[in-house]
């Protein structure tokens, strides 16, 4: 289910269905028209996802403690590795995406407790993935990913941009 709620925003519904069979459509249904009218670039910080997954009574876990919800998100990210691109990241899109792909730890006090190394690993992936098709898009990416970085605590210099 799409959801628009302006011409720049979107929301995406996904529930048991979509996730228990791998189902990305919903947001194929969304991001190949942009893809194809080359409009993806007005979309940037829209994407929202609206998680509908029903646990059983008495099942306390957290969504990204979820394998199936977790199974489904890595599939969404192999297929659109750039997804970060449309994420908003203000709503606290991109974390929780990020939560959903690399393993993480769970406190009642901290909230999210990402494995540090498995942070590094995607954040860098991510960078490598996005300037590549940001340059490919006309977008420039440097100021963009170094936002990104700072979303989870880091500080992307410059010369790795240089190197890029």
């Amino acid at each position: 289910m799409i959801q628009q709620l302006a011409p720049e925003s979107m929301i995406i519904t996904i529930d048991n269905d979509c996730v228990d069979n791998l189902d990305i459509s919903p947001v194929l249904k969304v991001i190949d028209p942009l893809l194809q009218e080359n409009a993806i670039a007005s979309y940037e910080q829209q994407l929202r996802f609206d998680i509908k997954y029903e646990l059983e009574p008495g099942d306390i876990r957290e969504l990204a403690e979820i394998p199936q919800l977790r199974q489904w998100f890595l599939r969404l990210d192999a297929k659109y590795p750039w997804l970060p691109f449309l994420l908003n990241w203000t709503s606290g899109e991109l974390v929780r995406y990020a939560a959903m792909i690399i393993p993480t730890e769970f406190s009642q006090k901290k909230g999210i407790i990402f494995n540090v190394e498995a942070l590094e690993i995607f954040l860098m992936h991510k960078v490598f993935i996005l300037n590549d098709w940001l340059k490919q898009q006309g977008i420039p990416s440097k100021y963009r990913l170094k936002s990104m970085g700072e979303m989870f605590g880091y500080e992307l210099e410059d010369p790795l941009f240089e190197k890029l």
